[in-house]
């Protein structure tokens, strides 16, 4: 303490910055590669609005902006520079660093969704209605379709002028840009009927 109190409050402002801003990008960075993090709730609801796309400025984003501007500043104080040059440096430094983070979380989103489901390829599926569909999209449900070889039970909407019951048969008609089905009911696909064969006994012709 007596050695932050030696300070003048320029070097201060910039170790508290660079201090809390260290400990929360710590913190940021291990839970995200260990795969605890709860994600960015910002960057969650723009992903379900407009699909991924590259976000500059993000909690995330910003936490590195005031560590990296903090030690940036650090480090201009102690080389001797005029306080608006290491502003002006410890800025650009911050902005650099928050278009680096930007672009490395944008590229681990795509990679994780590349191998995630299509849900393009549900349409034209046959399913099952899982939990109601509400009239006219008043109301999302949850159907049950095979997509990609896999049963999933997933959410779902429809035009449809009456409830979709649990049980209707649906066809998947379209998919919005957040991936929600919209369905309309369908009825059973009729299998064509096999007809069994016979093998033709041959005449008796003879007399006995």
């Amino acid at each position: 303490m007596e050695w932050f109190s030696a300070l003048d409050s320029f070097a201060q402002f910039f170790w508290i910055i660079a201090g809390i801003g260290s400990l929360v990008f710590t913190f940021i960075i291990i839970t995200t590669f260990t795969g605890i993090d709860g994600g960015d709730d910002f960057d969650d609801i723009e992903d379900l609005d407009s699909g991924i796309e590259f976000q500059f400025i993000t909690f995330k984003n910003l936490v590195g902006f005031f560590t990296i501007f903090g030690w940036i500043g650090i480090a201009g104080i102690n080389a001797g520079f005029s306080r608006p040059v290491t502003v002006i440096t410890a800025l650009f430094c911050g902005l650099l660093m928050m278009a680096v983070m930007a672009a490395m979380f944008y590229s681990m989103k795509k990679l994780t969704d590349s191998g995630t489901l299509d849900y393009k390829n549900a349409i034209n599926t046959i399913g099952e209605v899982y939990l109601t569909i509400g009239a006219n999209r008043t109301r999302m449900g949850k159907v049950s379709v095979r997509v990609q070889g896999t049963l999933r039970e997933l959410e779902a909407l429809s035009d449809s002028f009456t409830d979709l019951k649990s049980g209707t048969l649906i066809q998947v008609v379209d998919v919005t840009s957040n991936g929600i089905l919209i369905v309309n009911e369908t009825k059973k696909p009729i299998e064509p009927i096999k007809q069994e064969t016979y093998e033709q006994l041959p005449s008796n012709t003879g007399s006995l």
